[in-house]
């Protein structure tokens, strides 16, 4: 996973912000893991090995700005956590996730089905839908075992 650090730094520099050195370490944590869904605790966990001195509330806080500048966005998998994934482009289609039960397990389906049925919807009610989420729960191969 490539992220263009110019174009982060753009972003921050166009919303008024700096890229320090805690807000790259945060952000290097969350692209170096984005296959994992990281909660705010996991990317403090990662980024003190390298920032001994940074802390929990700014990691808190930075997860809020990268939201806020459309770099980030909150996921919710009703495990009591916020996770958290790259935006990657905002025109692109929509994937969902697998959650395992037994292992917590995380993993993302490219695949999209519903674009039809979000057709049907809208035009059926006169509703224009900008976005969904849909989460399968079920066990993984490992845990099948």
């Amino acid at each position: 996973m490539d992220i263009n650090m110019e174009d982060m730094k753009q972003i921050f520099k166009e919303e008024g912000y700096k890229l320090t050195t805690q807000r790259r370490a945060i952000l290097d944590a969350i692209v170096e893991n984005h296959e994992k869904h990281l909660n705010p605790e996991e990317v403090y966990d990662i980024v003190k090995i390298n920032c001994p001195e940074i802390g929990i509330a700014t990691v808190y806080r930075t997860l809020q700005l990268l939201e806020k500048l459309n770099i980030i966005y909150r996921v919710n998998f009703d495990d009591g956590y916020n996770r958290y994934e790259l935006n990657h482009d905002s025109d692109s289609h929509h994937h969902h996730h697998l959650i395992c039960l037994k292992c917590g397990n995380i993993m993302e389906v490219k695949l999209d089905l519903l674009e039809n049925l979000e057709n049907e919807i809208e035009m059926e009610n006169g509703f224009k839908i900008v976005d969904h989420n849909v989460k399968f729960f079920g066990y993984c191969a490992d845990c099948q075992e």
